[in-house]
């Protein structure tokens, strides 16, 4: 067998499966060498089955909140409710309805049910952030009566929309084609901002406190201010304190109310400052609130936890990312699998995945007594394929056939990006050969893993060429691989080539290229003093309804080009009439700044009636003669 064939056979049905858990682990020890935790991880679940509890029919209301979770799930939920409650002992904390509520919330009908149980019989003062999450999920055209009933509450307690979730909403209706909802949100957020009272006296504490450094003089203006506050107070404050420069001061604030005006803080307050402190200037301060919420008995709230979560990973704080999930994974609240999924792809797609992370990450999932699926397979697989770890990775997914789940798309282009990544091109083009072998035609998507892997290695002929076979196979190019392509021709220097690429992918499979795609080509154009290319460019650009692109042109046409390109460009402008006042505007004024006003005023004769007697362009002409 050559060498790719050995590469790439785990790519081919395992001739056997593991007959025992002894013999299991001892196999994986020897597959996965870098962490114990992970062979001891796979021995247990790589055959592992989901094991349900079926001893009784009878759904006991239990301490825990999947209990609850499960009540309100159900069909018969007020049933079911009315027989199970006597057996429970859970208590409705702030925590625990945002858990519930987060779980219900792709079904708004169960999650006010729910909502509405815990206010009227138990007495559950809703937070300004379970409503939030409460408009969040009746934001759609079913539940508009629900929507802005909520708002009406909220703004009766004297709570209100933050500016977070109010571009959320906002987006969301907007996505939906509601306009007006839009309109009518914006409007009412205005005059919230507007009529609450609170307002005012908030700003003045942010303001003192981003006057100056913490310290006494900050500590003294506020004392001066005879505050009274509240958890809502607080939470406006902390909004307003987010950013680079402020976490730090929000928490300093967090600590004073507590010590100077005695406010004691609960898990709203605390769940509120640790959105606030999820950065890097402030991370040591984030681990002690929330060490310190956890000896109060207060617990991260599930919504709390994913926004965070989220904040980490983009920031690329992944250590801490991870040890937020290990944290919550031990709470009461444990992540959805979709989370655990998210958070192992952002590790395994970072530049230098950090297999430790990976592992950790996967020893608590596994821990909770969830079963292996093929994402976490995936996730593990992933990372191995970035670092070059071939056999490793060959490794887990004989393991993953032994669970049970086939090799698909997303593990073949993992394989295929891991060795392009190492310049092992050749092999990398053998595993789409390999997938049809097995049933598992290559998609778009690997296709443009294998092609991109070639641009970046600078090699174009065997990315064209792969292209080529790609289409032949009845695929059509997408704008994220005409990029690539274009961006690989950019980086050899052969912008002509990317020209005639994307002009007859346009014209002849009717691909409508991203703009930034077109920006990049068309400022390289101008670079090498092809105009013509350009403007070809720019019209296309308008006839697939991109806005128009002019500041390239006007500095490139002010410093080299003629009257007549200068026409040119104004008419590729509007694909209809003239273009606007504006745009002659702009043109006459790059003339004038390089000092060409012979030009300009030829120019000017070009014009319509209506520009040369514009009172704008005459007050342009009049200053500058």
């Amino acid at each position: 067998m050559n060498k790719g064939k050995r590469i790439l056979s785990h790519c081919r049905l395992a001739s056997r499966l593991c007959s025992t858990q002894s013999s299991t682990a001892h196999s994986i020890h020897q597959q996965v060498t870098h962490s114990a935790n992970f062979s001891t991880f796979l021995s247990a679940k790589i055959h592992a089955s989901i094991s349900f509890n079926l001893h009784s029919q009878r759904l006991f209301f239990s301490s825990t909140p999947e209990s609850l979770l499960e009540v309100f799930s159900s069909n018969d939920w007020p049933r079911k409710l009315d027989n199970e409650l006597e057996h429970s002992n859970l208590a409705l904390t702030h925590e625990l309805v945002m858990y519930v509520l987060k779980k219900l919330s792709k079904d708004p009908k169960r999650a006010s049910g729910f909502l509405k149980w815990a206010v009227e019989k138990n007495g559950f003062e809703p937070s300004s952030s379970i409503y939030s999450l409460m408009l969040r999920i009746y934001a759609n055209k079913d539940f508009l009566k629900e929507f802005w009933v909520t708002i009406k509450e909220m703004k009766d307690k004297g709570y209100y929309i933050d500016e977070e979730t109010n571009k959320t909403l906002f987006t969301t209706f907007r996505g939906l084609k509601m306009a007006n909802e839009a309109t009518a949100l914006k409007h009412f957020y205005e005059r919230l901002i507007k009529e609450n009272a609170m307002e005012d006296s908030v700003k003045e504490v942010v303001d003192v406190i981003k006057s100056a450094e913490w310290g006494e003089r900050v500590e003294s203006k506020l004392e001066k201010m005879k505050l009274t506050v509240s958890d809502n107070f607080v939470l406006r404050v902390f909004k307003e304190l987010r950013g680079k420069g402020y976490p730090v001061k929000a928490y300093r604030f967090f600590k004073w109310v507590n010590k100077s005006l005695g406010f004691k803080h609960n898990s709203v307050t605390y769940n509120g400052i640790l959105r606030i402190l999820c950065w890097e200037e402030s991370i040591a301060e984030f681990w002690s609130v929330l060490e310190e919420m956890k000896n109060e008995g207060f617990e991260l709230d599930i919504d709390t936890y994913i926004k965070i979560s989220r904040q980490l990973q983009k920031s690329k704080m992944l250590e801490d990312a991870v040890k937020l999930y290990e944290h919550m994974m031990d709470s009461s609240f444990k992540p959805s699998v979709k989370e655990c999924n998210l958070l192992l792809r952002t590790l395994s797609t970072y530049i230098s995945p950090d297999l430790d992370l990976v592992y950790r990450v996967v020893n608590k999932f596994d821990a909770a007594g969830n079963s292996v699926s093929k994402a976490i397979y995936d996730g593990i697989h992933r990372s191995l394929t970035s670092l070059g770890k071939f056999e490793e990775a060959e490794k887990i997914v004989e393991n993953m056939r032994n669970a049970g789940y086939e090799p698909d798309n997303i593990t073949y282009s993992q394989l295929v990006f891991g060795l392009t990544k190492a310049r092992r091109l050749d092999e990398a083009a053998k595993v789409l050969d390999v997938m049809e072998e097995q049933g598992c035609i290559p998609d778009i998507k690997t296709w443009t893993i294998l092609i991109k892997g070639y641009c970046g290695a600078n090699e174009m002929d065997r990315a064209l060429m792969s292209f080529a076979k790609m289409m032949e196979k009845g695929f059509d190019a997408d704008a994220d691989l005409l990029d690539i392509l274009v961006s690989g021709f950019l980086s050899q220097s052969r912008t002509i080539g990317a020209h005639k690429l994307l002009i007859e992918l346009a014209q002849k499979v009717r691909l409508r290229p991203w703009q930034s795609t077109y920006k990049n080509l068309i400022q390289k154009l101008l670079g090498e003093r092809r105009l013509e290319e350009a403007l070809e460019l720019l019209r296309l650009m308008k006839k697939q309804n991109y806005p128009p692109f002019p500041e390239p042109f006007v500095q490139y046409i002010s410093k080299f080009g003629s009257v007549e390109d200068a026409w040119e460009f104004l008419m590729a402008l509007s694909t209809k009439g003239y273009p606007t006042v504006s745009a002659y505007q702009h043109v006459f004024k790059s003339f004038f700044d390089e000092g060409r006003y012979s030009e300009a005023k030829d120019l000017l004769f070009k014009c319509p009636h209506h520009i040369r007697k514009h009172s704008a362009i005459c007050s342009l002409f009049g200053s500058a003669v």
